[in-house]
């Protein structure tokens, strides 16, 4: 376990400091800045969409991240790491889309992504999401976004803890307690 958190560290250390150099390079030449897109749009996408459901407001709200955060690059400040200020960035808009709009939270899962090629499990796999996304539902916003900055976005623990400016072992514990919880509320109601 010990040898995983170093590894992780370390990996962690190596993709921070290649962000810094794709940073400082794009904000000396804004070209270099589609390095950067290359490398978070699929993340951040993924998170929209997970929030959203809709693929076409979920690419309009990915690229208003990153037109801002182009737009906003020069005074970035590399103390961190640059994926968190994006999903911050992303986080925003996604708020301002959804007071515009005046909407809802939506699925946290997506129904349509499903590919079982056997009748019975496409069955018995959609009731299991659909309990699964009643019970996502359920959950307050914010332990519905820190599931998705972990398992859709992809994101660390040291990220999301700088995301949501906590403390990385109080987000690892909190994200556990929230497994567990979930865990034990849907093994309830398959027994039902």
């Amino acid at each position: 376990m010990e040898d995983y958190m170093i590894h992780n560290r370390e990996k962690l250390y190596k993709q921070n400091t290649e962000e810094s150099e794709l940073v400082s390079k794009a904000k000396q030449d804004p070209k270099s800045f589609g390095k950067l897109y290359d490398l978070h749009a699929p993340s951040i996408y993924r998170y929209v969409l997970s929030r959203i459901g809709n693929v076409q407001e979920a690419q309009d709200i990915t690229s208003q991240t990153f037109l801002k955060a182009l737009e906003m690059l020069p005074l970035y400040k590399h103390r961190g790491y640059f994926s968190a200020w994006l999903f911050s960035i992303a986080r925003s808009k996604y708020i301002d889309h959804f007071r515009k709009h005046n909407q809802e939270t939506r699925a946290f899962i997506n129904k349509d992504l499903e590919t079982e090629p056997d009748v019975l499990s496409t069955v018995v796999g959609r009731e299991r999401l659909t309990i699964l996304n009643d019970i996502l539902r359920l959950l307050p916003e914010d332990e519905q976004d820190l599931l998705r900055l972990r398992n859709v976005a992809e994101l660390s623990f040291t990220e999301i803890a700088e995301i949501l400016k906590k403390n990385e072992g109080a987000i690892k514990k909190r994200y556990y307690r929230l497994l567990a919880r979930l865990q034990s509320q849907l093994e309830e109601e398959n027994e039902i």
